[in-house]
């Protein structure tokens, strides 16, 4: 076959194929084009997922009759100022968007210059460009796409439903609006109501205000500011909290030099940072912006320029780890605030509903009369019982005893008594400096398992397993990096018994585990001997660890940097070494735990990324109980 030209309509269907993936990228450069032209309020209409309508319409610059015309050819552009593809501080530059939604869509474009007393319009169909005309237009321009693929009905089969469709191109409009918080945006959209985000400042304050706009004040309250600089690169912005995560790395929102970006080294730094923080299934939310000399990045690695390239890759990822760990370790011990919310939702879903005990206690009617005493010095004993009536055991151990046949018939007022928990707040005083603190001072001890705390504003409950293993691990840390960990060498030596591929594999990882100050050996087919352990972790299930450690051995591929297996190791060793739940702690050590986790890097959370303690203020607790 000889070699020919390829005629230019088809050029343009082939750009488009590259440059027009879906109606959210075709949607996402009409709005770069906007903003480029110095737009200050935008407004995006989309139809059917954007196939059948996408309009936008701005207030910038505008267009006279010539640029119309030349707007619509290909690789036309007022955005490069030089041939230095180097120096790119705009959104775009190919000058391949327009011509390409033109070659196969209806599209429609009118402009008018501030200043010109006359718009001027020029449509351009399945690639068939019209005459420039005279319309009707205020300052600015109006972008009008119809029928997108009509001209190539095979894309039309790859695309997803409508729904989907419009939920891509408002998650491409909702980046822009990140990006650009100074600029206002109204979208509307055929599936749900207009939405609205008003113009706000260019500072931080601005770009707080514009996020919790956008993506929620919800996350806006769970998200940590963040502001650090390195050879010339400044990385701002807010990163969540390590209990703030999602399933998916979609909410992980990251603009280099304002433009949204989804590059793997900018992901690969966030997960650095969270990796010591979060369970590997779960993500952090994110909103970065990174800026930097444009020289130091290539934006022109992509069609959709959704790609860059780094000249040091390196320094970027360092700023971004060191960053966001000095953010996420800095000040008190942070936990999201969703919790406190869900319960006060749960309280007004229930309302007014019945919430009976299954099996009431059942009190005589000489109950009737009761009169609460003096004040008690126990309130177990704040009652005068009438007589005939029995007393539960000191220990609530059980239910109370029935009372005796002969008192008469029973009443039932549905009610029980007999409290589920260790509430022992007569034991642990609260104290006035303690209660200036964070996490206040600890009052009780409820189920064996969690801490109750209280704060001049509010109480504070704590996971003392989670809580624990956090201190543990992060002294593990320090303690390897600083020199080395201290070894406990065993009285007896233990002997465990693994499955045969399991224990050799942990074997052969004997001296990386030594760092730790676990020394194990082989001792025979399916067996380790165990012979010292680190002294940090106390009185742990030894044999348990080890266990453990052998089941996820198998993940310590030769991917993975020894540091993260390391880590991995240190983790599960903190988890069976720290306090257990089901573990009764005096009111000493409760507050010791809760001064350790004040002093604590990343006490909020534990190892495995769960929270270790929810904080419910005095507002919080008053809208449970409906007083607010």
């Amino acid at each position: 076959m000889p070699l020919r030209l390829l005629p230019s309509t088809l050029v343009d269907r082939i750009a488009a194929g590259e440059v027009v993936e879906r109606p959210a990228a075709a949607l996402k450069e009409i709005v770069e084009n906007a903003l480029d032209a110095g737009a200050g309020r935008l407004e995006i209409v989309i139809d059917g997922g954007g196939r059948r309508l996408m309009r936008v319409t701005d207030d910038g610059c505008g267009m006279g009759a010539a640029d119309l015309a030349l707007c619509v050819e290909r690789h036309a552009t007022s955005k490069l100022d030089a041939e230095d593809l180097m120096a790119i501080s705009t959104l775009g530059f190919r000058g391949e968007a327009l011509p390409s939604i033109g070659a196969v869509a209806r599209l429609s474009i009118v402009s008018r210059p501030a200043g010109e007393a006359n718009a001027h319009e020029i449509r351009v169909e399945a690639g068939a460009k019209s005459e420039v005309r005279p319309a009707a237009l205020g300052p600015g321009t109006r972008v009008e796409v119809r029928d997108l693929f009509f001209a190539t009905p095979a894309r039309l089969k790859f695309l997803k439903s409508e729904r989907a469709e419009t939920a891509a191109a408002v998650d491409a409009v909702r980046r822009l609006a990140l990006a650009r918080p100074e600029v206002g945006f109204t979208l509307v959209t055929d599936d749900r109501a207009p939405v609205s985000w008003p113009a706000r400042t260019a500072d931080a304050a601005g770009r707080r205000a514009r996020i919790a706009d956008v993506l929620g004040h919800e996350v806006a309250r769970n998200a940590l500011d963040i502001d650090g600089t390195r050879e010339g690169a400044r990385l701002t912005g807010l990163a969540g909290l390590p209990t703030y995560s999602k399933a998916n790395s979609l909410s992980q929102y990251l603009f280099v030099n304002g433009r949204p970006v989804r590059d793997k080294v900018l992901i690969g730094a966030i997960r650095a940072a969270y990796a010591d923080l979060l369970p590997s299934d779960r993500h952090p939310v994110t909103v970065l912006f990174l800026d930097l000399d444009p020289e130091g990045v290539d934006v022109n690695v992509h069609p959709a320029k959704t790609e860059v390239r780094f000249r040091d890759a390196g320094n970027i990822r360092a700023l971004m780890v060191r960053t966001l760990t000095d953010a996420l370790t800095a000040g008190v011990p942070r936990t999201a605030t969703t919790a406190a919310d869900r319960l006060a939702e749960l309280a007004q879903a229930h309302m007014g509903a019945s919430v009976l005990p299954a099996a009431p206690l059942r009190i005589p009617p000489a109950a009737a009369g009761w009169r609460q005493s003096s004040p008690p010095t126990d309130w177990r004993q704040s009652w005068a019982r009438p007589e005939g009536w029995e007393a539960p055991a000191p220990d609530f151990a059980g239910p109370p005893a029935e009372p005796d046949a002969g008192a008469g018939p029973a009443l039932d007022l549905g009610l029980d008594l007999a409290p589920a928990a260790d509430a022992r707040a007569h034991e642990a005083p609260a104290q006035a400096d303690a209660m200036d603190r964070p996490l206040g001072a600890a009052r009780a001890q409820l189920h064996e398992t969690y801490i109750v705390a209280q704060t001049q504003h509010g109480v504070v409950i704590i996971d003392q397993h989670a809580a624990h293993e956090r201190i543990v691990y992060e002294k593990l840390k320090a303690a390897m990096e600083r020199d080395g960990l201290a070894r406990q060498m065993l009285l007896v030596p233990l002997v465990v018994d693994l499955d045969p591929a399991e224990a050799a594999r942990l074997a052969e990882r004997a001296e990386a585990l030594e760092r730790f100050g676990l020394v194990i050996e082989s001792f025979g087919p399916g067996a380790l001997l165990v012979r010292e352990v680190p002294a940090l972790i106390g009185e742990a299930d030894v044999p348990a660890l080890v266990r453990e450690l052998a089941e996820h051995a198998a993940e310590w591929d030769d991917d993975l940097p020894l540091e993260r297996r390391l880590l991995h190791v240190a983790a599960t060793m903190a988890c069976h070494g720290s306090v257990r739940a089901g573990r009764r702690l005096r009111p000493e050590e409760m507050n010791a735990l809760l001064r350790e986790m004040e002093r604590t890097p990343n006490a909020g959370q534990c190892n495995h990324g769960r929270p270790t303690f929810v904080t419910l203020s005095l507002p919080d607790i008053e809208k449970l109980f409906a007083r607010r």
